[in-house]
């Protein structure tokens, strides 16, 4: 990260029919926080389904929403 500038939080936000990722999440999440340098508690995974509309409801493929919070020091 840039000098001056540090991450605070991450929220993420998967759109896919499958698979299930609730036993994956936890897992994500230590990921992210070990990459990043924050605490699991400052990582949120979350994910939804499209309601079998669009490309990810032919599961033809998935989106990914990434919100990250920066704090300017």
């Amino acid at each position: 990260m840039k000098e001056g500038y540090r991450i605070v939080n991450i929220d993420t936000t998967l759109c896919l029919q499958e698979p299930k990722i609730k036993s994956y999440a936890g897992k994500m999440q230590s990921v992210i926080a070990e990459i990043t340098g924050l605490t699991i508690k400052d990582v949120s995974i979350k994910a939804t389904t499209t309601e079998k509309l669009g490309f990810v409801g032919r599961e033809e493929g998935v989106v990914a929403y990434a919100s990250v919070l920066i704090f300017s020091e």
